[in-house]
This record gives C-alpha cells, structure tokens and sequence, in this order.
C-alpha cells in the first residue's frame, strides 16, 4: 500500500566528482538504484553553467560514466598514477548557489540528523555544511573583499535549526499537504484527476479507475516562499534542473516527543516555521514593512499522531497550527543611544491601516477565518511606550471590520498580562485557559477521521459547538490565533502554550484517547508538552533576541524556584549584549543569505550601508501603478470562500500548484515503507531508531513502586521541580490548598488595577527581560499538615512507614521457627503438587498465581503448538542448515514479480 503524501525526492545521497575542468554532481535516491548527474563547468570565472540531462541512470550506468570521465581526464603523464577524476566531498542535499564578487560557490549538507517523523516521512537537522568555490584556479579572478562576504554570509549558522525533509512539505501545515490532496488537480491536456469520491479514499497516491492498475499518480506541490530560507540561493537554477534537486530548508524549531498511554504510542511533533521575510534581530527589525510582512513572524504548528499506525491512509493525525509576529504597524526603536528598553516611535502615520490589510489579507489568504489577536501589550504604564502600538492598533482592526462581513470580522482580544501578573490574588493560567477553550473552540482543528465511535460513548457539551469545517474525510481548523506582545517572545510563548494546551486536549479527546477533552497541570502529558513548548520558546528567543526565554510557564504560576532569579538575570545581560554587540552582524548575515543584498561593482558594501531600510522595503521606492482598495482591501476570489482558507480550496488557481506525476504503483518515490524500512536489504539499529525521543515514561513518569501508569493522572510537585504519586481524590485536595490564596480569587476590578499601576516602577520589564518574576517554591500540605514528600522520600522512607514494621532480629524462639518454616516451604514449593495438602498451611496460606498446570516458578508446561506451525519453523530451521525445499508456483510467480518491479 503506498504510503507517502507527495513524491519523494530521487537525490537524497549526493558525491560531488572533480576535475580540472567540471565537478560532476552525482546524485542517487536512498536505495542506489536510481542516479542523476549534473554537469558545472568550472572554467568560467563568474557565470554559473549547469547541464542537467535529466535522464536517470542505473547503478551500472553511473560506474561506467564515472569510468570513462576517469580514464578521459587522465594526462599523459599520470596515466599510471593519479586518477584523472578525484572524489572532493559526500552530501545529502543542495542549499544553493551563491555568488558574491567572484565567482559561484555551492553549499552543500555534509551532515544531518533525523529530528522526527510524520507518517514515515523523516524530517532531518542540517548538523553542517561544506561551501565550494566553483570555478578552478586557473580562471579565478580575486577580489579583496571576497573573503569578508563569505565570512558574513557564513555567520549564518546552518547547523543551527534548520530543517529540510526529502518527501514532506515542511513548508505548509500537515492540513494543507493532506486536504488539498482531495481536490481534482489537473494533468494536462484537459484531462482531470479527481482527487476523492473513492472507496479506499487515499491521501496521497491515486489511482485512476480508467488506466491500467499498474498507473498512479504522484503528487508534488510548489513550497509556500514565505517560511522557504533558501528560495533565493535555488532561484539560479530552478528552472534548469529537475524538480529531485531541490531541496528547501526552514528555520525555526522542530521537535517530537513520545507519549504513552498504557503502552499506546501517541507522537507530539511541534514544527515552528520562521517567516524569512522582514526577517532580522529583535531591534532591528520591527513592526512590518511596506509589503505587509512583520517582523518575527513564526507559525507554529503542533501535530498529533496515533504512531501504532504510520500510514497517511490508515493512520490519525491532528494539527493545530497559531501564529506570533510583530504588531503590524510601521514602528520601530531608537537604538542610537543603547539602553534595556530604547522608546518605541511610529515611523509614518497610516491612516487607512494599509500596512495592516496588506497582513491580514495575508492571513485570510492562508488560514481563512476568524483571525483573532491576543494582544498583550501593556496598557497602564507611567511613562507612555507599550501603549503606544496599542493605541494605534485597535483603530486599524476598527477600520478594517468595517469593510468585512460580520461573521468574518478580526476578532481583537486586549489583555494586559504584565499588569494582571503583578497582582497576588491573581491567576494568570486561568485567565489564558478561558480564552484558549473559546479561541480553540472558534477556530476548530485539523483532523484526518470523522468523530469516533468513543464520542457517542463519552459524550461531552463542549464537543458539540466546536469551531473549524466538516468535510467528507474530518474536520479542518478555519482561522488563527495571532498573538503578539512587544517582543513576541516571553508572553507570548506561555500564551501560546496555554493555547496549545486546550488545543492538545481537544486532539486527544476527538482521538479517543482520553474521555473528555480536559487537561490539568501536573501530569506526565502536560508536562511533557510543557517542556516541548519551552525548548520551542528558547529558540526562537535565541534566534530573534539573543537569549533563551527569561519568563516561563512556571514564572507565571509563581511556582519556579528562587535558583530560577539568578538565570533570569544571567538570560538578561546575555540579551542586553546580544542587543548591543553582536546583532548588527548577524542581521548583516541574514540579508546576504536571504540575498536581500547582492554584492556586485560598482555598489555600495554591505557594512558601508547607512541602514538595511530600503533592502525590506523595495516597493517603498516604487509608485504603485494599480493603487490597492482601502475599502476592498483583500485580495481578489478570499472573500467568497470564506470561512475556509483560499489556498486550500479546489480552484483554478491552485490546482496549477500542483505537479501530477504518473508512476508505477512499486515506484520507489512514492513507497515510503520500502524508503523507511528497507526490507530487501540488512538494516543498521542505529539508522532505523536514530531518534533520541523524549518519551513520558522513562522522563516523566515517577520511579516509584505502585505508580498510576497514566499519564493524565495529577502528580504533586514538589520544590525540586520533580513528582511524587497521589491519588487523584488527594491530589485534588492538595491542588485546592495550593491555589486557596491565588487560582481562587476573582477577576481583579479596576481599582486594584489602578492601585497596581501606582506601585509600577520604571524598573518593571517583561519581554526584554530585565527584572523577573520573583516566586517563591511551593511547599504543599497534607490533610494532616505535614510537609509532602519529595521522590527521594519515598525511595528512602523506614520499613515501618512502608510495610508497618520495622525489620529486626527475632527476639522469641517462636519467631525464629515461623521463619524457618517459611524457608522450607520456599525450597520445596516447586516438588509441592496442588493436589496435595501442604504441611506447613497454618503457617503460611498459598493460594495459586498462575494459570498453569504447573504453577512453579521453576518449570511450567509447554504450550499447545499445531502442525502446520511446527512445520514452518522446521522449514525455517532446515533452510538455515542448507536444506531449501523446493518452491511452489506460487513462491515462483511471487519472486518474479519482485525481481520484475525492483530492478527492472
């Protein structure tokens, strides 16, 4: 059964061949049967001349081209010595070509390292690269600067969480890859595919009811740009070679952990996808540009997946995708006078919100309807500075709904989270679940199967109003959450994660893994994904402001321990000297991969550049031809297809996205299990199980005997951060001591706001990072009011506590002979038949604990084997020695049929 969705890239193992004259790039799709080569001419000094004769050899075929450029290459003099074809380097991918003021290079990935899995479809980590001047020595024309370009343009760390996967589109969520696969794409000449409608209803290969069985199709759909970082660096040659050698790589985050229930594996993926456009470092590049793209702007996208079953067609999977970017306003900060948080300044007046529609129209476009802003910006403040993108914000939203449908309206959620965390008797968790249940419950979720039988068993009220789209084949998510503060990092990360919480909830429960689709804090699952969720946050902090996350999740629920203060501070001054000194130089680096700057005679240098403003914001120069609409601010054919996103729909427009490609239905690109698993060959463990998974029993669950196996049972934290076990009626009681003085109180009113407000000094800052949330650990209660105990306790804790007594030497005769009775009947239990009355029962009662005749712990009897069991396994055992029995018709026509469709 074909597994894959999309067509699987035939170059996954490259080796780069030289000569004086070309470097010939051989490539092969992981099994080696099938190989490309592209010919680069080495002898021009600046152009880039590339030969693709898109024919695919055989493995035969490549020796013997290899063997010929080998023996053609060789000079006269070294016709005996040296080999006229040199092997320069092994890889697994192209980045791209890039030129500064000499000649082309080529960056290819030397090391990689699989980070997760989504339905057999590995997604790998580039571990390094290997960059190569192209042209030969002879024809080299230097230039002084060239090195001080390859140094910039290597500051871009790509060993640093880039991301790249031969057969899964990292580009588009797991619900635009799998949804438009049902619509009918177009293979030419008129002819249609239609893409559902079918029994089997298969996700990603289809075969045609009018072709021979043997015909089936591929699919194969152009990445979306805006999250692709090496768009620019192919562009040279995308239209030259063949779709296999292309390879686009994100940046962001990706992660994947392993949750058991009850032995059930149920995989959490989280990928985060960084915008690359307006992309730079937290000073640097504020609020949006002139095309609508904002700074920061990072989708993240948490997949949930049964792992029991791999395949796309038979397997579940569920993803719910929210974004974070940058207020979409023209702001920025002074930066001239370096201090922890410069004064934010509104660049140019917009009166008719033309930079924000240009955002949202983007948004719509994308994700459909409702676009809701968490918004959690500062609104009292002493001195005006956060309030100042909130106040010119909320108009833009204000003037774009006026134009909208009122159901399809931006729906704009303003919470001061910083004011409502100085506040006591306030809980900032609680608050956030309350808009996360209605966020998720508006905008719905991804999932692959229509409700469960487990549904109509385990009814819940909040399961009926839920938001999002039914189709045929589930139920797709309509809308997003966009949430921002003013840095976009700590806030918004707990949002998120409380967001991604409900969220979680909800998939598990439309599943059928839990019973209702509720989560609680201190249990195995949720902290799991908590700490999913903050190695998330401390990336994109490091890539965008220099430091990993200063507040966390447990900042917020003012459980985090007093050592915690002291990396705040540490987290702090790592950003302030990120901030001061080293981002000029990365934000420089970004632009010359992006090619956002493309050095050439003549033009300025990156680092003589006064500003990188008019880099991001070319259209700024331009006058517009075609003005946009400020009443009809979105694009063309958005409005009539909403609530659904207009980039999954089955137009016109998409279906030219997507490639159709006619295979043979045992075609390697498309037979994910046999790309996986390699059956036909010996496998490595260390290639088959290279994923170092993070896994809720081994890390989460508590070491201690008796333990709940559930990992949607509450736990009791204690100060060390780690877990002990309680029942859940007790851990419900210890929960409701713990939270008396804060979870308990009501919302604050205006007045203790207002008296909040007085007490706010200057000193107060949240995303930049320069004071922390001072909590102190939590000690909890037993009914009795003794202290709970910690892990360690209960690994340690006296006998007497355990068992009742205390273990000591026997004082009275009578003790001693009990024991001894107990030692006999411990020798002799297996010689004892049930049958027979035991000696010794008044001293100890045995009752049986096996369902065995014999019930020792010594021998039992052998199970009931069939003949035609018996007669497998001595075939098997006679094979091994030499002895093959003949084969039957059937094995024949079997093994031909094998032969037929792997090597010929």
């Amino acid at each position: 059964m074909p597994l894959s969705a999309g067509v699987i890239s035939g170059v996954q193992k490259l080796v780069l061949y030289e000569t004086r004259a070309r470097y010939f790039l051989v490539g092969s799709n992981h099994a080696q049967t099938k190989h490309r080569v592209l010919k680069i001419d080495r002898t021009e000094p600046k152009d880039l001349v590339i030969i693709d004769d898109k024919h695919v050899y055989s493995q035969k075929e490549v020796r013997e081209l290899l063997g010929r450029l080998d023996l053609g290459n060789r000079t006269k003099m070294s016709q005996k010595g040296s080999s006229g074809l040199s092997r320069a380097v092994s890889a697994y991918g192209i980045v791209g070509f890039v030129r500064f003021l000499e000649g082309y290079y080529i960056v290819l990935i030397t090391k990689r390292r699989k980070m997760a899995d989504i339905g057999g479809h590995s997604i790998y980590k580039i571990e390094d690269t290997n960059m190569i001047y192209i042209p030969n020595d002879s024809v080299r024309l230097t230039h002084p600067d060239e090195a001080r370009y390859v140094r910039i343009f290597q500051n871009v760390d790509l060993s640093s969480n880039f991301y790249f996967s031969y057969s899964y589109d990292l580009s588009h969520s797991l619900q635009y890859n799998l949804t438009l696969l049902h619509s009918p794409c177009r293979l030419g000449d008129g002819e249609v595919l239609q893409m559902h409608g079918s029994k089997q209803d298969s996700f990603d290969i289809f075969e045609d009811e009018g072709l021979p069985t043997q015909v089936v199709h591929g699919l194969r759909n152009d990445p979306y740009a805006k999250y692709v970082w090496n768009n620019e660096l192919l562009a040279r040659v995308k239209d030259i070679v063949h779709p296999d050698w292309l390879m686009y790589i994100i940046h962001g985050f990706c992660g994947q952990s392993k949750l058991l229930i009850f032995g059930r594996p149920v995989h959490i993926t989280l990928i985060a996808r960084r915008s690359s456009k307006f992309a730079g470092t937290r000073f640097l590049k504020r609020g949006a540009n002139c095309e609508g793209n904002v700074a920061n702007e990072v989708e993240t996208e948490q997949i949930i997946h049964d792992a029991s079953v791999m395949s796309f067609t038979a397997g579940s999977y569920s993803s719910y995708v929210q974004v974070r970017g940058s207020v979409p306003l023209y702001w920025s900060q002074d930066i001239s006078t370096m201090m922890p948080k410069p004064p934010i300044r509104l660049d140019q007046a917009d009166p008719y919100a033309h930079i924000a529609a240009l955002h949202f129209d983007q948004m719509l476009q994308r994700f459909g309807s409702p676009i809701i802003i968490l918004n959690l910006v500062k609104k009292r403040e002493k001195r005006k500075h956060e309030k100042i993108l909130s106040e010119e914000l909320l108009p833009a939203v204000n003037n774009l709904n006026q134009f909208l449908p009122p159901e399809h309206c931006i729906d704009y959620i303003a919470w001061d989270m910083a004011r409502y965390t100085k506040i006591k008797l306030c809980n900032v968790l609680d608050r956030l679940s309350m808009i996360a249940e209605n966020v998720v419950k508006r905008t719905g979720f991804f999932i692959n199967r229509s409700d469960f039988y487990c549904h109509t068993l385990r009814p819940d009220e909040r399961w009926g109003d839920l938001g999002g789209s039914l189709t045929s084949y589930g139920r797709v998510q309509t809308g997003v959450l966009r949430t921002n503060c003013v840095d976009c990092l700590d806030r918004t990360n707990t949002a998120q994660f409380m967001v991604g919480k409900c969220a979680l909830a909800y998939q598990l429960y439309a599943l059928g893994m839990i019973d209702k689709p509720k989560l609680q804090f201190d249990t195995d699952c949720v902290r799991l994904f908590e700490e999913l969720y903050e190695d998330h946050g401390d990336t994109l902090s490091l890539q965008y402001g220099g430091s990993q996350l200063v507040h966390r999740v447990k900042t917020y629920r003012k459980i985090a321990p007093w050592t915690q203060h002291s990396k705040d501070i540490m987290q702090t001054l790592s950003r302030y000297y990120s901030n001061a000194f080293s981002d000029a130089d990365r934000q420089d680096a970004i632009n010359l991969f992006l090619q956002m700057y493309q050095p050439s005679e003549g033009k300025a240098h990156l680092w003589e550049l006064p500003t990188d403003f008019y880099l991001h914001q070319r259209n700024s120069m331009a006058l517009a031809h075609d003005r946009r609409s400020y009443t009809y601010w979105w694009s063309k054919g958005i409005l009539s297809y909403l609530p659904l996103p207009y980039d999954e729909v089955p137009c016109e427009e998409n279906m030219k996205k997507v490639d159709v490609k006619r295979v043979n239905r045992y075609d390697e690109s498309i037979d994910t299990y046999t790309e996986f698993f390699k059956p036909y060959e010996l496998t490595s463990f260390d290639d088959t199980f290279c994923i170092a998974m993070t896994n809720s029993a081994r890390e989460f669950m508590p070491k201690t005997v008796g333990v709940d196996p559930s990992p949607f049972t509450v736990r009791k934290p204690d100060e060390t951060g780690k877990s002990a076990v309680t029942g859940s009626k007790s851990s419900k009681e210890e929960a409701v001591l713990q939270r008396k003085t804060a979870a308990s109180a009501p919302p604050p009113s205006e007045e203790q706001l207002s008296s909040s407000s007085e007490d706010d000094s200057e000193e107060d800052r949240d995303d930049d990072g320069s004071v922390s949330q001072r909590s102190t650990p939590v000690k909890l209660l037993t009914e009795s009011g003794e202290s709970a105990r910690t892990q360690e306790d209960f690994l340690h804790q006296p006998m007497k506590e355990t068992y009742g007594l205390n273990l000591a030497a026997p004082l009275v005769e009578m003790d001693m002979l009990i024991y001894m009775r107990f030692a006999h009947l411990g020798q002799n239990q297996h010689k004892v038949e049930r049958t027979e009355p035991s000696a010794l029962e008044n001293a100890i009662n045995v009752i049986p604990v096996s369902c065995f005749a014999v019930d020792s712990i010594y021998e039992v009897f052998p199970p009931h084997v069939d003949r035609e069991s018996r007669e497998v396994f001595e075939g098997h055992v006679l094979t091994g020695m030499g002895h093959v029995r003949a084969l039957c018709r059937e094995d024949t026509l079997m093994y031909r049929e094998y032969i037929k469709n792997r090597y010929m």
